[in-house]
């Protein structure tokens, strides 16, 4: 259940510490609050608690000074919102994709993206940018170019990412809500690590307008983490169609997803799975955590009247799976930074990145164009036959990472072997990407904690374009089950 709108007279101290942006909206509408007071809020917090923290890598909070004096009248005025530091630009501001290059070059963009320039246009004021791994490659947000960002349920262990600075802030309270972005579960993992709902949509469903037509041919999504079902489906709404240019798009949505998450969804067929394939072969079993959360989150849907069975897809424990998507992602990684390098205006040295930076870069240097479109031909088919399993049921569900939230320093390569901090994150997400490379939404969605009180999030998949089925299972979890937020800030 979404947190209440409180009455004239709430408390300023919970107006950002334990309220979603809906309802934080509600109260600017209402005239209970001022859109410079949601901000001031946010920037007192920030500047309490995210010195521990470590999610806020560049403030912005002159210029949500100067933007909260006149917010456009939209469904989220006066919200206050973080955008992730990668992708999205945010205008005049540093833009860093946890790169020392580009954070010492002061580089920015001129504009808004078409995804912060709708943000604004629905009310809600940017006060800051947040942390991510170095070109967002690893689960974690622990770049280079700046501290690492800490799990607010326990300091010495990793947020998940590469969302990380984002997810924290939010399950800390430091903002209601903030960007995020997809391309192998990163919007999904620091969900699941920080106890936040996460929902990456369908391929081609928000559109990457002006500087993108889609990212690593389709991998990439872009959305936010929320504290409840009900923002993200908000701003779903606000995010989700075409713009000119764009390469495709997912089909439209009939009705608003904020309206269908009042509508509870008919019993449905669930399939769920806990083990998942290793490099070295064969399958092996989640983290004792993570199945449990697995368990706890099927019972509760057999309660709310589903049908809920285990169900494995055979289509993904082919080994191939890792080579294929490494293909891609490394031949994304190599272009990544040879467009920094024309944005600094000068190369870029090995001793300036991340070591698994750049040897993934390297390595996809060594991609041939016949094998990177065979590493494509090879994904599509593994996809349809992947498609096949929601013939048979709605839903398909799974741990959302396979070990409870790591400690810091997790995914670090030795200077012996650049490339194990890779498969290290290939073993933690399993689960994620393959639904980057099929195109499904899938969300994370936050009902366990485990022994030592850190979050367990499991993972929901649903077929090609139906965010509005995961939004209304997701709704229907959260009444039954309100998501809580322990490691709020006070």
């Amino acid at each position: 259940m979404a947190p209440p709108v409180p009455a004239s007279g709430y408390s300023r101290h919970m107006l950002l510490s334990e309220l979603d942006a809906t309802a934080c909206a509600a109260l600017v509408r209402n005239g209970d609050a001022e859109p410079a007071e949601l901000v001031e809020l946010a920037i007192a917090r920030i500047e309490r608690h995210d010195p521990e923290l470590g999610a806020v890598t560049i403030p912005l909070f002159e210029e949500a000074r100067a933007a909260a004096k006149d917010v456009p009248h939209g469904p989220f005025r006066g919200v206050p919102i973080l955008i992730k530091d990668i992708i999205a630009s945010v205008r005049g501001a540093l833009h860093t994709e946890g790169m020392r290059p580009l954070k010492q070059a002061r580089h920015s963009y001129p504009y808004d993206s078409h995804l912060v320039a709708s943000l604004r246009r629905a009310g809600f004021v940017v006060i800051g940018k947040t942390n991510t791994s170095e070109l967002g490659i690893l689960p974690t947000a622990e770049p280079p170019a700046w501290p690492p960002t800490r799990n607010p349920h326990d300091l010495t262990r990793s947020t998940g990412g590469s969302s990380g600075g984002s997810a924290c802030a939010v399950a800390a309270g430091l903002v209601p809500i903030a960007h995020a972005n997809d391309g192998g579960g990163s919007i999904r993992i620091p969900a699941s690590c920080c106890g936040l709902f996460g929902l990456k949509p369908s391929r081609g469903r928000i559109s990457f307008a002006p500087n993108y037509g889609d990212i690593n041919g389709g991998l990439v999504n872009e959305h936010v983490v929320t504290r409840s079902v009900r923002d993200s489906a908000a701003v779903l709404d606000i995010l989700a169609g075409p713009q000119p240019g764009d390469p495709y798009t997912a089909p439209p949505q009939l009705t608003t997803y904020a309206a269908e998450i009042a509508v509870p969804p008919r019993p449905l067929r669930i399939g769920f799975a806990t083990r998942h394939l290793v490099p070295e072969g064969g399958l092996v079993e989640s983290h004792p955590d993570c199945v449990a959360a697995v368990g706890h989150a099927a019972r509760l849907l057999e309660a709310l009247g589903h049908h809920v069975e285990p169900v494995e897809i055979t289509a993904l424990h082919d080994p191939e799976w890792v080579p294929r998507f490494l293909s891609i992602w490394a031949v994304g990684v190599a272009m990544d930074v040879e467009e920094a390098a024309r944005d600094i205006g000068r190369d870029i040295h090995p001793h300036e990145l991340e070591r698994l930076t750049w040897a993934i870069a390297e390595l996809g240097k060594l991609v041939t164009g016949p094998g990177y479109a065979a590493a494509w031909r090879w994904i599509q088919r593994a996809s349809r036959r992947i498609a096949t399993y929601w013939e048979s049921y709605d839903l398909w569900l799974t741990p959302t990472v396979t070990t409870p939230p790591p400690v810091l320093g997790t995914f670090a390569s030795p200077p012996d072997d650049p490339l194990a901090g890779i498969f290290k994150a290939a073993e933690f997400a399993p689960f994620t990407a393959p639904f980057n490379a099929t195109g499904q939404p899938a969300c994370s969605i936050p009902l366990s904690r485990n022994a030592d009180g850190l979050p367990i999030g499991v993972q929901l998949v649903a077929a090609y374009g139906r965010e509005d089925l995961l939004l209304r299972v997701a709704a229907q979890l959260e009444a039954a089950q309100p998501f809580t937020h322990p490691a709020t800030r006070r």
